[in-house]
């Protein structure tokens, strides 16, 4: 990857629905070369999907949460990832190093399904201790910049 795969990642971070023809245009190179770099970053797993920022409050997610959580023993690990993957109210979730385990961010319509989220999580093998904070305010939202890279 080079400085020229930097501004084209720079270019798809700031709008992942910009052209070819744009993206050539701004980094002054060929829309064919500009196509052949995306895909070829596509096919290396540099980009990974395309998607959108949401206004949670519009879509009616109310209540943003973040909650650490410890687990007893990493033997864990695999059945704590599988609940959490398929639970759609949690939208973010990092492997930590520190006092927790892990970090949730969850996003969900009210205080009572915030709690019945807290109460799964609580009740899965191997959750030994959670910490939740409600978000206020979100200040800062979106990918890392490509100039990050």
């Amino acid at each position: 990857m080079d400085g020229m795969d930097r501004s084209i990642l720079k270019c798809l971070s700031e709008n992942s629905r910009r052209s070819a023809t744009e993206i050539s245009q701004t980094v002054h190179l060929s829309v064919a070369a500009v196509i052949e770099r995306i895909r070829k970053m596509e096919r290396g797993g540099i980009i990974r999907q395309y998607t959108v920022i949401l206004d949670q409050h519009k879509i009616g997610n109310d209540v943003t949460a973040l909650m650490e959580v410890s687990l007893e023993h990493p033997r864990y690990y695999d059945g704590f990832t599988e609940i959490v993957n398929a639970n759609p109210g949690i939208v973010a979730c990092d492997y930590l190093t520190g006092d927790y385990d892990f970090m949730l961010r969850i996003q969900t319509k009210s205080s009572e399904t915030l709690e019945q989220i807290h109460r799964v999580i609580k009740n899965i093998q191997g959750v030994s201790a959670t910490k939740t904070y409600f978000v206020l305010k979100e200040v800062k939202c979106g990918a890392a910049a490509a100039d990050d890279v």
